[in-house]
């Protein structure tokens, strides 16, 4: 805020010109001062640590916005109307004021003071912001009142008595230059709603980043000091000039301009990992100060989250436009160049230049020339208008040497040029927004992976089993990565059974999802052998101790048996599982022998059997869901076993709604974070009623496999399944056949189960499992499991206590 001088009034001092300094103060809500410029030190003569944290009035000629006990400095005179108040001792709205005062520090000097006052509306402590200038600078001006400052400054306090008030706010978006459409709207606004300023909010009227404000080159200040040199040795009366000492100043002056610039953009990109929302922060960051329009291009595979892009661009390589900031007005881009397009661009373009050297172009004035040949790459869009007669510098975005994307700065006609000075500050610019954009795309590339491992490792579950149907959610941890060791499966087994697990290996990232995922493998593996439930955590127990001493792990094991109405269940230091009983909605947790984690070794395992009836519900999940770091675990099992009691339209409503109850409940503890993944799966277990299962004993002779067809056949007309009878039947006397020939006495089972599909079981006393032969054409065994190979949708075999099963099931007819 060094600038307070109407359009078309300049003031000039000093040989600077346009240049005001102001002195620029916060005071707090206590009245003590919190900021302190270096315009105040020179205007007042109090360095900035002997100003900050004392109170305001002990320094500042300020009336009417302050306490009346505030204090007071040293001798002044209120020439000005005071436009302040204060209610209750407190800040309350605009106040401005002249005055004349003495100031010890600068040797009793009198100094005609025009100050104003503003409260500053936003989130913090309330605050006032008090800007300050030396009216002599602007009687320098030929306006010894300083009016000039008195019509911009009071007039954003549209509810005081400031003449012209009115006039001036129709013309607030002209004293916001060179910013964003959007921006303007908000903060024009704000401040025609509030007749407050804008909290938070930095503009430089009309002081554009260049290298300088109209001072010479070093060359031509050398060569016109030789010339005055020259001129000297003559005689003669030296050329006019501006004196060296203003040259430097503003030399100076051009080139902080630029590393604060830098500094200021270092500071607001790169608070986020989330790329688009770089990208955006990159865009905003240069518009309007450096340039009034920014397009941002980045390559396919930068956008898409890929690998590192290889080798050098060229003209086939597509670019992607990922964002358009601009100061024109609404609309007049978006339709031209809208966010999201693709295209190639020719060699003959600069950004061909730009891209392929990693090197800034830069273009003084596009040309009508190079605006038709910019122009010819957009189909049936006219940009010449946009682009004409602009000044353009195009700057790489690279990171480890390899160009991710490019950024392509234009200036209105008005503006100065870019020039050499904004070459080199847009190529450090671009430099430090590629390395912010490169650990973006890392992240990006990185939560890829991860999502994508951990969606490869978690199973697809069908939601309907043999007479079960089920429902799971996967949360991710919200802190300590999206990789976790937690998961859930079930495996379909013989018997129309089916085993439900939950684990949860301890610990967090690559390794633990590696462990997951060998674990899970190795009880898919373990299950489908039909071993009991604390046999299977057993033989668990020593795999991982062979995997290593590192992971623990812990582990619910589960059987369904529809038919007979009952859960087998082991359990390995996991969290016990809720039971929902249908006859009256009570819930529970099951009272299981703990046992130890997966991993401690020479712990033995026990299992249990529930009874359940039909309708009934098993919830089971890992210990992220019901407990968080300094909260009691009792809490969210009483939480879980509350909320799974309530009734839900589906499966997956009870899901969600058990979630939703676990997240309120710790967020109204205060412990809202989070931090390990959630497993949770839910079973509600339908069982199979007796008319849907058909079971017969038969004799080991070849006589009964024809009245196992019968039987079928007898069956799946009762069933209504007539469509099937001719596959059944005949797969049937296949399976038959071989338990008749490979029996060794004992009697053979048939069993026929309707449950969603059509399941046949062919059990014997032979622990031989049968396997899938290559038969030639001379062979007179081996085509039988070929036969059910082909027709039937999926077929296995087991070993039993008493010796094997095979089975085989068939898809219903719709």
């Amino acid at each position: 805020m060094e600038r307070g001088i109407p359009d078309g009034e300049p003031v000039a001092h000093g040989g600077v010109s346009g240049r005001v300094p102001l002195a620029v103060v916060v005071v707090d809500g206590d009245g003590m001062v919190s900021h302190w410029s270096t315009g105040a030190r020179r205007l007042f003569g109090h360095t900035k640590e002997e100003a900050v944290g004392r109170p305001a009035g002990d320094l500042l000629p300020v009336s009417g916005a302050l306490p009346r006990d505030a204090g007071a400095y040293g001798e002044y005179d209120v020439l000005g109307p005071d436009l302040g108040s204060s209610l209750d001792g407190r800040i309350s709205y605009p106040a401005a004021g002249r005055a004349r005062l003495t100031a010890s520090t600068r040797g009793r000097e009198r100094i005609d003071v025009l100050w104003w006052a503003y409260p500053l509306v936003g989130p913090g402590p309330e605050r006032l912001l008090v800007l300050a200038a030396d009216a002599a600078r602007l009687a320098a001006a030929g306006d010894p009142d300083g009016g000039h400052v008195e019509r911009i400054a009071p007039g954003f306090a549209l509810h005081t008595d400031f003449p012209g008030a009115d006039e001036l706010a129709g013309r607030l978006p002209e004293i916001l230059p060179s910013m964003s459409v959007g921006e303007s709207a908000r903060i024009v606004a704000q401040v025609l709603e509030l007749g407050y300023p804008v909290l938070e909010f930095s503009q430089h009227d009309r002081v554009p980043v260049t290298p300088d404000w109209g001072v010479p080159r070093r060359a031509e200040r050398r060569a016109r000091r030789q010339r005055a040199e020259a001129a000297a040795a003559a005689g003669l009366t030296p050329p006019p000039g501006p004196p060296e000492d203003a040259d430097d100043d503003l030399e100076y002056a051009a080139v902080r301009e630029h590393l604060e610039f830098l500094n200021e953009v270092s500071g607001r990109i790169g608070s986020s990992l989330d790329l688009s929302r770089t990208i955006q922060e990159v865009s905003r960051a240069v518009v309007p100060r450096f340039t009034d329009v920014a397009g941002t291009y980045l390559r396919e595979q930068v956008v898409a989250g890929e690998g590192f892009p290889e080798g050098v661009p060229d003209e086939t390589t597509l670019w992607h436009r990922v964002a358009v900031e601009h100061t024109d007005e609404p609309g007049r881009w978006d339709d031209v160049v809208p966010v999201g397009e693709s295209m190639p661009f020719p060699a003959h373009t600069p950004f061909f230049q730009c891209m392929t050297s990693g090197e800034p172009v830069l273009v003084p004035r596009i040309t009508e020339e190079m605006g038709n040949a910019i122009a010819s790459q957009f189909e049936k869009r006219d940009i010449r208008p946009l682009i004409n007669h602009r000044s353009m510098l195009v700057v790489p975005l690279k990171a480890r040497n390899v160009v991710l994307g490019f950024m392509i700065l234009l200036r209105h006609r008005e503006r100065p040029v870019f020039n050499d000075m904004d070459r080199v500050t847009g190529a450090e610019l671009a430099a430090r927004a590629g390395l912010v954009l490169d650990n973006a795309r890392m992240y990006t590339y990185q939560e890829s992976v991860a999502d994508t491992l951990q969606d490869s490792m978690l199973p697809h579950i069908q939601p309907r089993m043999s007479g079960c149907d089920i429902a799971t959610r996967y949360l991710p941890g919200t802190l300590l990565g999206r990789v976790g060791g937690d998961w859930f499966d079930s495996v379909k087994l013989p018997g129309a059974r089916t085993a439900l697990v939950v684990g949860d290996v301890m610990g967090h990232g690559l390794n633990s999802a590696a462990m997951m995922g060998q674990l899970r493998t190795a009880v898919q593996t373990m299950a489908a052998l039909d071993l009991p439930p604390a046999q299977l955590l057993r033989n668990l127990d020593d795999l991982a101790q062979r995997l290593g001493e590192h992971y623990l792990a812990t582990c619910l094991y589960a059987v369904y048996d529809p038919i007979a109405g009952e859960l087998h269940l082991a359990n390995a230091g996991h969290i016990p599982p809720v039971l929902v009983r249908a006859v009256d909605g009570r819930s529970e947790l099951l009272d299981l022998p703990t046992g130890a984690p997966i991993g401690v070794g020479g712990v033995p395992f026990e299992s249990v059997r529930v009874r359940v009836a039909p309708g009934d519900r098993l919830l089971m999940c890992t210990d992220g869901l019901v407990e968080v770091r300094g909260e009691d675990i009792g809490v969210g099992l009483a939480t879980l076993v509350e909320s799974a009691a309530h009734p839900a339209a589906s499966m997956d409503d009870a899901c969600d709604t058990i979630i939703r109850a676990l997240a309120v409940t710790f967020s109204k503890a205060g412990r809202g974070d989070r931090k390990d993944d959630v497993a949770l799966l839910m079973a509600r277990l339908n069982g199979v009623v007796s008319a849907d299962v058909g079971h017969w004993r038969l004799a080991p002779d070849p006589s009964e496999v024809s009245r196992a067809r019968d039987l079928v056949r007898t069956r799946l007309r009762d069933w209504d399944l007539d469509a099937l009878t001719d596959t059944a039947v005949l797969l049937v006397s296949e399976l038959i056949t071989n338990a008749v020939r490979h029996a060794r006495g004992g009697r053979i089972g048939l069993r026929l189960v309707r449950s969603g599909r059509l399941l046949c079981e062919v059990e014997d006393d032979d622990a031989t499992l049968p396997t899938l032969l290559s038969a030639g054409p001379g062979d007179e065994f081996g085509r039988g499991l070929r036969i059910v190979t082909s027709l039937a949708k999926e077929w296995g075999t087991s070993r039993t206590s008493a010796g094997k099963t095979v089975w085989f099931e068939l898809p219903l007819p719709r």
